[in-house]
């Protein structure tokens, strides 16, 4: 019998009233709709058989949605693990670019002024690395990843950035930098952006350059501190959200058909904080952050982008990063049944009773017209009104 869990229940609970009054997006409603067939054998299952004492184990599908929590998880493990492992050997900078607030409801209106925020942040940094020497025109690696939430799940679009410090030039191999000029970061990323934007936008977007100006003499913040945080961690935590929603189920403390309880600590002083939301309002706050099909949230640049005629000469932290086959092991880690012994140390298909290990049998698709209870009534020819113990 397959019980929802409570992501699923706040979804399923107000799944018409998402439809009538959110109006959502059609991305919003594919990724909704995945969420709510995850885990459910009803729409599609692997068959996993003891040859020895004949146990059955059926194993449901998962939707791999960037909005399930469970699904996830494992997307943005792979995402950082991938990055992780072609990383090159030196110190990287942990860099966020942020917004003005008042610019914030021109990136929720029209979603494609996200790319010009990925144009403005890549070129603010490549202009400041040519700037040590613009013969040589060093270039760095960096990866870059989209926010678009606070902790509070309201709409806060933001750029986290990994940069090396250091770059490879035309002729030099390589040239440390550890100063990052954040005056200068401030400054080009308020100009570059708003200029990019006012190309988009037209002459209406004139009054709001004027005011954001005004507002933020000294341009942009941007957080380009130098931090002894090991750099794997910095990866994991900026690519933890990047293919599950805002929030994770633990941090819903409760939910009772109309209101939803979370928590969360403030950025600003760490404080906890406690917020009560109708499951509508709470619903709205989660899906206005799915990005559109095919939206890349995770963009490399730089030496991380493409081949650079010094590539061959820098060092990588894993020196087996570019093998095949490396590759291919490396992604086997991350199947389903290596998951499970690695992080339960539980081999899902060692059958119980037997301890012996269980056989494929079927891979089966449902569109939901044959019950799991049903199909295997069917395929083992058992009584009529058969039902699961």
């Amino acid at each position: 019998m397959f019980k929802p869990s409570l992501f699923q229940s706040i979804f399923l609970d107000h799944y018409e009233e998402i439809l009538y009054t959110l109006h959502p997006r059609r991305a919003e409603i594919d990724n909704i709709d995945r969420l709510l067939t995850c885990n459910n054998p009803d729409h599609g299952y692997a068959w996993y058989e003891c040859k020895k004492c004949h146990t059955a184990k059926f194993v449901p599908f998962h939707c791999k949605s960037r909005f399930c929590p469970s699904c996830g998880v494992k997307y943005a493990m792979l995402r950082s693990a991938s990055f992780t492992s072609r990383m090159f050997n030196c110190k990287h900078r942990h860099i966020v670019f942020t917004i003005d607030e008042n610019l914030r409801h021109y990136f929720l209106d029209d979603r494609s002024l996200l790319n010009e925020l990925f144009h403005a942040v890549s070129d603010v940094l490549f202009r400041m690395f040519f700037h040590l020497n613009k013969s040589e025109n060093f270039t760095p690696g960096f990866v870059a990843v989209l926010h678009t939430f606070g902790r509070d799940l309201k709409w806060n679009p933001h750029i986290h950035v990994l940069c090396t410090e250091g770059g490879a030039g035309n002729n030099q191999v390589w040239r440390n930098n550890f100063h990052f000029n954040f005056t200068f970061l401030r400054k080009a990323f308020q100009k570059t952006l708003l200029e990019r934007m006012r190309n988009k936008l037209g002459p209406s977007f004139k009054k709001a350059v004027s005011l954001s100006y005004k507002d933020h003499p000294d341009g942009f913040y941007v957080y380009a501190k130098t931090s002894d945080c090991p750099t794997e961690k910095t990866i994991k935590y900026i690519g933890r959200y990047l293919g599950r929603p805002v929030i994770g189920s633990s941090r819903i403390d409760k939910y009772d058909g109309s209101f939803v309880t979370f928590h969360y600590n403030r950025h600003e002083d760490d404080v906890y904080v406690e917020e009560t939301l109708p499951a509508i309002e709470f619903i709205k706050r989660l899906i206005m952050h799915i990005p559109e099909k095919n939206f890349r949230m995770i963009r490399y640049y730089g030496l991380y982008a493409k081949h650079h005629k010094q590539e061959t000469k820098l060092f990588r932290k894993n020196k087996n990063a570019c093998n095949p086959r490396y590759k291919k092991l490396f992604e086997s880690f991350y199947k389903w049944r290596s998951l499970m012994l690695s992080c339960f140390q539980q081999d899902p298909i060692r059958c119980t009773s037997c301890n012996k290990t269980m056989t494929l049998m079927m891979i089966r698709f449902n569109k939901g017209k044959e019950t799991l209870a049903e199909h295997y009534a069917r395929v083992m020819n058992l009584p009529p009104g058969w039902k699961p113990s």
